[in-house]
């Protein structure tokens, strides 16, 4: 392909891509503006030019550096611990079918209790401190990387498993080349879908007894009647969900690189 027809391609794709965010726009900008005698639109409905230079004035300069960057940093701690512990005692309880008996009620039981109704005794074990946010998000986080890496780990093809043993591959060699690769889509799915729950539960827990992040500036604004405001800050989870979803899709090409070319091979 030539340098001129990659240059088109690209154009097209990114003409494509932000297509709909524009159309979006357009449509928010015209229910924005349309009259409406019970409420005042432009108040409680503010175009985008408005939630824009809200955007700008409360999160851009010092508020960033004092309001998100502190909930950026307890998500991404309440990430890593998440898949490093779901997938730790996803992959032992996979491996070991009477553990899996054993723990199988009581990871059903814990997982239907929604993470919420645990703060108030999380804030009365740990105190309203940054390892309470974290706990809540890895209370919520965790289980789909758990749940996900458990029914990996159990998928491995059989016929691998016994030429493994045929071999004598050591147990750690097992683990690290074939265990985990096999289980490694499944063990993806669950962190994507553990990634939108700790962002509901970043901002979930600072909406209780929290004086900075985001959830409590939203709050804030909300309780104020800064609805232009309270609108800039949904925006920016907005624009963190797509950062997030990039930096996954990123990861995601790069360790199942293998997988996503075995899949084009079979359709091919």
């Amino acid at each position: 392909m030539s340098a001129a027809a990659r240059i088109k391609t690209i154009v097209a794709n990114l003409l494509f891509a932000a297509g709909l965010p524009v159309l979006i726009l357009v449509a928010w900008n015209a229910l924005a503006k349309k009259p409406d005698e019970a409420v005042g639109a432009e108040k409680f409905y503010p175009d985008p030019v408005t939630v824009g230079r809200a955007f700008a004035d409360n999160w851009i300069g010092p508020a960033f550096a004092h309001e998100v960057l502190p909930s950026l940093y307890r998500l991404g701690i309440g990430i890593v611990v998440s898949i490093v512990a779901g997938v730790a005692a996803g992959t032992v309880i996979g491996l070991l079918p009477w553990l899996r008996e054993l723990t199988e009620p009581v990871l059903e039981f814990f997982r239907a209790i929604p993470p919420p109704a645990l703060i108030p005794i999380v804030m009365l074990l740990l105190g309203i401190t940054d390892t309470m946010k974290i706990a809540v998000i890895v209370s919520g986080a965790v289980w789909p990387i758990l749940l996900n890496t458990i029914d990996g780990v159990r998928a491995t093809d059989s016929i691998m498993t016994e030429t493994a043993d045929a071999f004598r591959i050591t147990r750690w060699q097992r683990l690290w080349y074939l265990v985990l690769p096999a289980a490694s889509p499944r063990i993806m799915t669950g962190v994507r879908t553990g990634l939108s729950v700790a962002l509901i539960l970043m901002v979930i827990s600072e909406m209780f007894a929290s004086s900075s992040g985001l959830g409590y500036r939203i709050v804030y604004f909300q309780r104020n009647f800064l609805i232009a405001e309270s609108w800039s800050g949904i925006v920016l989870l907005g624009l963190t969900g797509v950062l997030l979803a990039a930096i996954f899709g990123f990861a995601e090409r790069r360790i199942l690189r293998w997988y996503h070319g075995m899949l084009e091979v079979e359709r091919g």
